[in-house]
């Protein structure tokens, strides 16, 4: 017992020669010209970064800096991707569409039996407020609600209460001239989650789906994907609505297909119809895309986005058409003036 004792003494001491032969060579490596150097620590995450904007985050219920709008690691949404959102915007101190995207998010909300623990205007003042705290006029919100603080196993009932979080700031999805110039976009075969396994119509903070598409779209060389249903229908793109124009008539997939019921979309529909444009939803396959007349893209942060080209195939004259510039018109014209004042 006792030889055995002064072998684990003897290896203990050599350890601790190593060790500290090695923070010697770390002292070393930290010195300049043979001076030594006392390393600053890493600033707390207590308070505002040294030279940090002053964005601030409305988190349940206060209005923080970013610096410290921190959520806990045992956090469902960010474990398991359990919550919902909404991306909202902002135009000319006003926000566009705000009672829809509200109502949007307490369906999600209910139908994924998450108790927000607020109510609806509860939330648009939250959403005012974020904004008038940041002096914003024009800007993307993105509104987040997570299952809330629970443990590390699945079940929704060990954590209480929802975690609320509203982010204001600017946003561009897109560089201006694929507005003026077009989009390129790929049919990808990452295919859209079946709606008998998640409703399109939740708008889940689980977008594992949609990054593995945008993943497959940048590796063969453009910015966007189209999503395929399981049947081999056109779903939609990975953040976006889309819609094609044939023979005068406006078609966009059905949520049946995999499509997200879009704000947006639902505004372009309205505005095509008022101006004398047949709308349809029906199901419809890539070549039905490769030889449209014209082609676009609708989103909150994405707006109106036309697209020139699909799968290399030249859409149309290889330009925005026409009607797609007018849409775009319709609705810019639109935000400028619709929508809850800010104050």
């Amino acid at each position: 017992m006792k030889a055995w004792r002064r072998r684990r003494t003897a290896d203990w001491s050599w350890w601790t020669v190593f060790w500290l032969r090695k923070a010697r060579a770390v002292d070393r490596q930290n010195s300049f010209g043979g001076v030594g150097v006392t390393l600053s620590p890493l600033p707390s995450v207590s308070g505002p970064l040294p030279g940090s904007g002053s964005l601030h985050i409305y988190l349940n219920g206060r209005l923080v800096p970013k610096e410290q709008a921190v959520v806990s690691v045992f956090d469902h949404g960010l474990l398991y991707g359990d919550g919902v959102f909404e991306g909202i915007r902002a135009y000319n101190g006003r926000v566009f569409r705000l009672k829809e995207h509200l109502e949007r998010l307490f369906r999600s909300a209910r139908a994924i039996v998450l108790e927000v623990g607020m109510t609806l205007p509860e939330m648009q003042e939250a959403v005012l407020q974020t904004l008038r705290a940041n002096k914003l006029k024009d800007a993307y919100i993105r509104l987040v609600v997570t299952r809330g603080v629970g443990d590390l196993g699945l079940d929704p009932k060990k954590c209480p209460h929802a975690t609320v979080f509203v982010i204001a700031d600017k946003i561009a999805l897109y560089p201006e001239e694929c507005y003026t110039h077009g989009l390129e976009v790929n049919t990808v075969s990452t295919r859209r989650t079946p709606s008998q396994a998640l409703s399109p119509n939740i708008k889940s903070l689980n977008y594992l789906n949609n990054i593995m598409a945008k993943i497959e779209a940048g590796l063969s060389g453009v910015r966007e994907a189209i999503m395929l249903s399981t049947e081999g229908y056109v779903a939609e793109c990975t953040g976006d609505n889309l819609f094609y124009f044939k023979n005068g008539r406006l078609i966009t997939p059905p949520t049946a297909a995999g499509a997200l019921e879009g704000i947006t979309r639902a505004v372009v529909m309205d505005l095509a119809a008022a101006a004398g444009i047949a709308v349809e939803e029906r199901f419809f396959t890539p070549f039905d895309l490769h030889t449209a007349d014209e082609v676009f893209l609708t989103g909150t942060a994405a707006e109106v986005v036309p697209v020139v080209k699909i799968d290399a195939r030249t859409i149309g004259d290889g330009r925005p058409g026409e009607r797609t510039r007018r849409l775009i018109a319709a609705f810019r014209d639109l935000t400028q003036r619709d929508g809850v004042a800010i104050g």
